[in-house]
């Protein structure tokens, strides 16, 4: 079995992390290299990450994330968090991105209108934006699951937090939103027998 097969098969929602064990540094710091280097859609990137150290800070989420033990015993804590307003088109930021790939002005106006087109529907709601960047939140977040499985790392994504509340005790800025929390850190104890669907449930060719 491949490496990465075995990581799959490794991997599960871990609920009870060792609150002794810490990831080493570099070794956390190339998770979140995954997540950095993750795709996105048109290459904007809007995800920004988190991480959360402080006891007294985590103490205060937990609260926020229905009492989650994970949340104050994993290693790390890392919040995925969504810049929405400098995705909008036509901003700065969207043309940088765009810039930086080396095109000439002409065809980064091309991308721009394109971008334009693309976004118009979704921009113009703003639940309709935040699900979209927290879409891409969710491609770094899978990635950095299934690499931390590579190296014998469990983690737990977690989805059940009160999102208001999570986000003014972050005290975030203005347009950016949580999309999702995921711990990281050693399991106690092995894993539940992993049920998945039968491929033939799940795959249709047409």
């Amino acid at each position: 079995m491949s490496e990465f097969l075995e990581a799959m098969v490794f991997r599960h929602a871990c609920k009870v992390f060792d609150a002794e064990k810490q990831i080493p540094a570099e070794i956390f710091e190339s998770i979140l290299d995954v997540g950095r280097t993750s795709p996105s859609s048109f290459g904007m990137e809007p995800w920004r990450l988190i991480v959360i150290r402080k006891p007294a800070l985590r103490k205060a989420l937990k609260s926020a994330c229905w009492n989650q033990n994970q949340i104050t015993e994993c290693s790390e804590l890392v919040i995925f968090t969504t810049d929405n307003d400098t995705v909008r088109s036509g901003s700065p930021y969207v043309r940088k991105m765009f810039e930086r790939r080396g095109l000439p002005s002409d065809a980064v106006d091309t991308y721009m209108g394109v971008y334009k087109n693309y976004l118009a529907p979704i921009e113009c709601d703003e639940v309709l934006l935040e699900n979209w960047t927290a879409k891409q939140c969710y491609i770094a977040l899978a990635n950095m699951m299934t690499y931390a499985a590579t190296l014998k790392i469990d983690t737990c994504p977690i989805e059940g937090f009160d999102k208001e509340g999570v986000e003014a005790i972050l005290d975030l800025e203005y347009g950016h939103s949580i999309a999702v929390i995921c711990a990281f850190g050693y399991r106690t104890k092995a894993q539940s027998e992993q049920k998945r669907l039968e491929m033939k449930q799940i795959v249709e060719y047409r």
